[in-house]
């Protein structure tokens, strides 16, 4: 089943519509895009990463890209190694055990929600997004391809 969706701007759009049940061996997922913020002032932005959440598969993951020419593009005097350190950070905390720190005894959820609380930092999470997958760890790397790299 689909609707279509004519936007303000006159741009039609097909959304697809799945009922319980319809799935197939697909399962609900979220994501969000981690941004670089490197002058918070002027809130230009660029993606270097993402973050996939899956309850039902009990996934939480992240993978990061930093392109650093388009950083100082952004930002000639941007810290470019603290950035990456944040960005590992990510990568770590979502995937829980000792590297986590303090999340390690959290459930994937729990991550994913403090991931994505709003902050005002140079790194930070853009808006979370829904989208259906059988595979939540190779989605996490599609969305890295098609939104980041």
């Amino acid at each position: 089943m689909s609707e279509t969706h004519i936007h303000m701007a006159g741009h039609v759009t097909e959304r697809h519509i799945t009922r319980a049940g319809q799935g197939g061996d697909r399962d609900v997922f979220e994501y969000a895009l981690i941004r670089v913020v490197p002058r918070i002032e002027r809130g230009e932005c660029l993606n270097a990463g993402v973050a996939v959440y899956c309850r039902a598969r009990g996934y939480v993951g992240a993978r990061t890209h930093l392109d650093e020419d388009r950083l100082r593009a952004l930002d000639p005097a941007a810290d470019a190694a603290g950035i990456r350190a944040a960005l590992t950070a990510i990568e770590r905390h979502c995937a829980g055990g000792p590297e986590a720190g303090q999340a390690a005894g959290d459930d994937a959820g729990r991550r994913f929600r403090w991931l994505i609380a709003p902050r005002s930092t140079v790194v930070q999470p853009g808006p979370v997004h829904t989208g259906l997958t059988a595979d939540p760890a190779a989605e996490t790397e599609r969305l890295l391809d098609l939104l980041v790299r």
